[in-house]
């Protein structure tokens, strides 16, 4: 797939690795300058110069922990020097749990407090400061990645549903709010995906959730998890100028998971 991206500017957070660096990489590959914003700061420098040399622009590094809602206002503030304007933002970045796979009952509230921060509130920080611009402007592309966890709930994994889920219905209200201002938002809500963390805890040889891996993806039509750039390229469907008339909508990304699974009789 092959979009004209040229003279875009896209900020992607969560970009230094999996699925956000994908995002990134393709919307530089396909003519965006793009800033990898990441907590990780000298991972995104790695990965920014790779896509600056693998696919020319001029594609920057940016340490941002989504949280700390003065530097990531400071960080647009840098964009918005270096660049002049904002054009497309990724809302990529979150975090879920491993070591608290528990009922509601035992969940720690600590574990919900961290979580939440990252995928909803932190989404919610970066979202607020970047469509400032846009507004003015009068356009801009907002893609939020939200999970199927956010569709269909899942099992001991309450605070990430929650936020999820909240990611979902944020996407919808953004939409409302910011479309007399002449900006698309939209989300995209992946099922599993292939990265190098689910490789070593879900579908590696010696992997520790192997077991459950399997009984999952046996209810996946299409019988595997998605490649990372399989998200990248629903995310850069939605940041095509031509894709001008949906917004609202989270586009689910998941070999049809959530559509429903046979089961033999």
């Amino acid at each position: 797939m092959k979009v004209d991206l040229t003279g875009k500017v896209a900020l992607v957070t969560g970009a230094a690795r999996g699925i956000g660096k994908s995002i990134a990489n393709t919307l530089a590959e396909n003519g965006a300058d793009v800033v990898f914003a990441d907590i990780d700061f000298e991972q995104a420098e790695e990965t920014a110069l790779e896509a600056n040399q693998t696919y020319g622009g001029n594609n920057k590094s940016l340490q941002m922990d989504v949280r700390d809602s003065d530097q990531v206002e400071l960080s647009i503030e840098k964009i918005l020097a270096d660049f002049g304007h904002l054009d497309i933002l990724v809302n990529n970045a979150g975090v879920n749990t491993l070591a608290h796979r528990v009922n509601i009952d035992q969940f720690p509230l600590e574990e919900w407090n961290r979580i939440l921060d990252v995928d909803l509130t932190g989404l919610f920080i970066v979202s607020q400061f970047a469509s400032r611009p846009m507004i003015e402007q009068k356009h801009g592309r907002i893609i939020n990645i939200a999970s199927v966890a956010g569709i269909m709930p899942l099992r001991l994994q309450c605070a990430f549903v929650a936020a999820k889920a909240g990611v979902v219905n944020l996407t919808k209200a953004m939409a409302i709010e910011l479309a007399s201002s002449g900006i698309i938002v939209n989300g995209i809500a992946p099922g599993s995906v292939l990265t190098e963390g689910t490789k070593e805890l879900f579908y590696g040889n010696d992997a520790k959730f192997q077991e459950s891996m399997r009984n999952m993806l046996s209810h996946v039509p299409l019988g595997r998890p998605a490649e990372t750039e399989e998200i990248a390229h629903a995310a850069l469907f939605l940041a095509d100028p031509e894709t001008s008339y949906i917004t609202g909508h989270v586009l689910v990304v998941d070999g049809g998971w959530t559509a429903g699974y046979i089961r033999d009789f």
